[in-house]
């Protein structure tokens, strides 16, 4: 008996041992097992359906065609700085490249304060007044899709132009890189004011485009609209992905009329923005400020000078000025 209760108590720790040793069974359970969390999409004008599974990230591109975003707490936004610098060495290149070509028009050279910089004086026969013509970021006073049909068609409605020479940087700047520059563009500004007064051309009426736009409304800020008859802002409002605009538009404290206009295929953000924009305009109340969609064109009215020129033109022609 004492044999047989050894060999039984043996088998027992064998046992025992064996269903320690067995590896534990994983249950899987698909009605109570959590899903990855979907971060939350960021809805900008338009529905967004969420995915039914996430789905895998994919890189947005650093360019001023996405509806305004409010950047994260972390990030501080630039402000126009007097010390600020932009890249005269490729702004000389411009001047270079461009000068030789210029058929219609003088170049000028004026200075901001540091440093010469150019600008193309486009005369009228008969100058109803004067338009001073900002281009968009990175470019030229001759750029063609937006700068030459401007400076040369209105010369050719009975208003002189002076189409100047906006701080740029390196092409892969963006919104932000360039807010700092806003206060040497205030230089420029006024630069080309004194120019024309100095011709005894008046009145002067300041045309911006994008990222010239968003000099110009620095410039109302800080200097308000006491220079100029009349504003156009052509595509206002653009900037970068996550990058939203660093002040608000100073159109309800403008006394001058304000012509709006925007093509029918801006960039998302420039058209988020267009009924904010008219609801400042009509706040401050000039009657002849309008807003306007010019059809079929984009953010840089590509191959739509001639409609954009007789929409400015016919709007100009239209106030007692």
């Amino acid at each position: 008996m004492k044999l047989v209760a050894a060999v039984y108590t043996l088998a027992s720790v064998a046992v025992l041992t064996l269903m320690v040793m067995r590896p534990p069974v994983q249950i899987s359970n698909t009605a109570t097992t959590p899903t990855a969390a979907t971060a939350p999409a960021t809805v900008t004008n338009q529905a967004v359906n969420a995915p039914a599974t996430p789905a895998a990230p994919v890189a947005t591109p650093a360019t001023d065609n996405t509806a305004p975003a409010t950047p994260p707490a972390t990030t501080n936004k630039p402000a126009p700085d007097a010390k600020a610098v932009p890249d005269y060495a490729r702004e000389q290149r411009l001047a270079s490249e461009i000068s030789d070509a210029i058929m219609d028009g003088e170049v000028v050279s004026l200075n901001d304060g540091t440093q010469n910089f150019m600008g193309i004086l486009t005369a009228a026969e008969q100058p109803r007044g004067a338009v001073i013509i900002l281009h968009g970021r990175g470019y030229h006073p001759d750029w063609e899709d937006v700068a030459h049909p401007l400076r040369t068609g209105l010369a050719a409605k009975g208003w002189t132009t002076l189409s100047l020479q906006m701080p740029v940087l390196e092409k892969e700047a963006k919104y932000y890189d360039y807010v700092p520059l806003f206060a040497n563009a205030d230089k420029r500004i006024d630069a080309g004011i004194a120019f024309l007064k100095q011709k005894g051309i008046a009145p002067v009426v300041l045309v911006a485009h994008s990222c010239g736009a968003h000099m110009a409304m620095n410039w109302i800020n800080t200097r308000g609209d006491g220079d100029i008859a009349a504003y156009v802002g052509l595509g206002m409002g653009a900037t970068d992905f996550e990058q939203d605009m660093v002040q608000a538009f100073p159109l309800d404290k403008m006394k001058v009329p304000v012509l709006d206009v925007y093509g029918e295929k801006e960039y998302p953000q420039v058209t988020s923005l267009a009924a904010e924009r008219q609801t400042l305009m009509q706040k401050a109340g000039n009657s002849n400020s309008k807003q306007m969609v010019l059809p079929e064109a984009d953010h840089y009215f590509k191959d739509k000078g001639e409609e954009l020129n007789a929409v400015v033109a016919n709007w100009l022609n239209s106030l007692p000025l």
